[in-house]
């Protein structure tokens, strides 16, 4: 109880900490405002990571994984899919909310598209560039790929793997990695084999993790679902991809 206690208290003091350093930048989409967030490294010309959060929009992991990404030598943007004004305050509205772009996959696609490109102009080099997207963020990582983005690799964390199967299979350049809670009840037997024919067909460089013990949100620490120990394995194992496709 009392680790437990210390643990929540030095998460969320060292969340505080994070946010301090990670810089608002507003970008539109049309006449839609859209505020991300870029580490203190920008402009430095250094590898760049886009970070798709979670279907609430940007909140502390996305942030925490920021400015860890940074501690690695990374510039790391944290996309806003939503835009000013729609972001969700339960979770009612974000099922809706990521349910549309679930839907709509080429207006998500466009958002990512937006956020790669300030990714950019905040110092990243072209050519290496991925993304890492967690739970709804996590879907726009497998969509990055999906919509051959300008992207090295993707890293999809308890994200929903599901497609809509009336959607052709196609060509997929982008490595991928998918960390796959093994106990997640959104994902499907289907959506897990029709992913694998998906990749497969599109003769893509890809590898699946599954996370033992692991429930939807396992690597949340404010999250019921949290697992230190596999959240610990699958950052490791994000971090080893990203070094190996960006460094």
């Amino acid at each position: 109880m009392i680790r437990s206690i210390l643990l929540s208290t030095f998460l969320m003091t060292s969340v505080t900490v994070f946010s301090q350093n990670l810089k608002t930048v507003s970008y539109q989409d049309g006449s839609q405002k859209l505020n991300g967030l870029v580490t203190s490294n920008s402009g430095k010309n250094l590898p760049g990571v886009l970070i798709l959060p979670a279907w609430k929009g940007i909140d502390d992991e996305a942030k925490t994984a920021a400015a860890e990404l940074e501690k690695q030598g990374y510039i790391a943007f944290v996309a806003d899919i939503y835009g000013e004004g729609n972001i969700p305050t339960d979770a009612d509205s974000a099922g809706k909310a990521a349910g549309y772009y679930k839907k709509n996959y080429d207006a998500y696609q466009k958002r990512i598209s937006l956020a790669l490109e300030q990714l950019k102009k905040n110092g990243a080099i072209s050519n290496k560039i991925a993304v890492i997207g967690y739970c709804f963020g996590g879907t726009g990582a497998l969509e990055s790929a999906r919509g051959s983005l300008p992207v090295v690799g993707v890293v999809s964390i308890h994200g929903s793997i599901g497609k809509d199967q009336t959607r052709k299979n196609g060509p997929i350049s982008t490595k991928i990695l998918v960390e796959n809670p093994a106990d997640d009840k959104g994902v499907t037997p289907e959506d897990y084999n029709n992913l694998i024919k998906e990749m497969n067909e599109g003769k893509a460089d890809w590898q699946i993790i599954t996370y033992a013990n692991s429930k939807h949100t396992f690597t949340d620490p404010k999250s019921p679902d949290y697992n230190e120990v596999m959240a610990k394995r699958a950052w490791n194992h994000t971090l080893m991809f990203l070094k190996e496709i960006l460094k």
